[in-house]
């Protein structure tokens, strides 16, 4: 369970959101790991400002992760009206609210902050908010882009009552990662970047729990990603750990079993030909790939951040863990 501070609220305009109230139940299926498309019902319309009448959204909203009772950093982005292009930019604003199972009312919105997952090409919203219980949810998401009247999208998901992944405040598992010192420093053995940078396969994760380094731990594979996310997101680590305090460590892992053959690294599938996951991913209980998690020097979990985090998230998660 993710615990994120508390972004102040801002309410919803309200004649957005009468036109939605009554939203149907929305089908939804799974792209890629982490990736859950939410198809809006007709019911979905537009803002004041638009043509009469309920009509068919402009955007899809794609609702990026699960979502587990308490409180929760809610990431989603839009798709097309064709549901094949992104339409997350940073010209298109987005707020959400949420109806809670057995209730048909919608909370206080939250704002987001829009963040590029893959430069220039796909587009993510951060947002922060809680869900005191699990069940089936409904999201209201008011967005618009330039030129364009403002909308108001419903759309039905799940919360679930807990998830797998290494929670905030809990300790850290003392993960045996592969280091440099491991393969005589040669690091395409253990990283399919084509930049690694080498302060981030010092140290495994059980090393820095027990010296007591706080540090940033990315499972992050640029080269077999399933979400086309590690990449950027790894990149935009190395870039923040630039500006990083000092006795901050960052460590890189790849998430999938790998064998290094023909002068470079390559997965190694299962019976059905799907990869398959190091002990470490199995260890953090992480659910998609990129994932990033701050660590104290305690050992203890301070932040956790699904396929990308802002600029500010990781200035945040420095803070957090620096000096501990």
């Amino acid at each position: 369970m993710r615990r994120p501070t508390t972004v102040p609220a801002v309410r919803l305009v309200a004649a957005a959101l009468a036109s939605v109230l009554a939203i149907a139940a929305c089908s939804s299926g799974t792209t890629s790991p982490g990736w859950s498309v939410a198809v809006p019902t007709p019911a979905a319309s537009r803002a004041p400002g638009a043509s009469s009448g309920p009509s068919s959204p402009s955007v899809i909203p794609v609702i990026i992760g699960q979502q587990e009772k308490g409180p929760s950093r809610f990431v989603f982005s839009f798709l097309d009206s064709s549901g094949n292009l992104p339409a997350a930019s940073p010209e298109r604003t987005a707020q959400v609210a949420f109806i809670a199972p057995g209730t048909t009312e919608p909370g206080v919105a939250v704002p987001s902050t829009f963040v590029w997952a893959i430069e220039g090409s796909r587009g993510e919203y951060v947002a922060y908010t809680e869900f005191p219980q699990a069940g089936d949810w409904k999201a209201i998401f008011v967005t618009e882009a330039p030129d364009s009247p403002q909308e108001a999208i419903g759309v039905a998901f799940q919360v679930q009552e807990e998830l797998p992944v290494v929670d905030i405040g809990e300790k850290a598992p003392a993960s045996k990662t592969p280091t440099a010192s491991d393969v005589d420093g040669d690091l395409k053995q253990i990283s399919t970047d084509l930049n690694p940078e080498p302060g981030f396969y010092e140290l495994s994760v059980a090393d820095a729990i027990a010296a007591g380094t706080p540090f940033i731990l990315v499972f992050a594979t640029p080269a077999f990603c399933q979400s086309a996310q590690c990449g950027p997101t790894l990149d935009r680590v190395k870039r923040a750990a630039a500006e990083a305090p000092d006795d901050i460590a960052f460590i890189n892992v790849e998430p999938y079993r790998m064998t290094f053959t023909e002068g470079r690294l390559q997965p190694v599938f299962d019976s059905n030909n799907q990869l398959q996951s190091v002990a470490s991913v199995d260890e953090w209980g992480i659910l998609s790939e990129p994932w990033i998690f701050a660590v104290d020097g305690k050992g203890i979990v301070r932040g956790s951040f699904e396929g990308i985090a802002t600029d500010q998230e990781l200035a945040d998660a420095f803070e957090a863990i620096s000096g501990t």
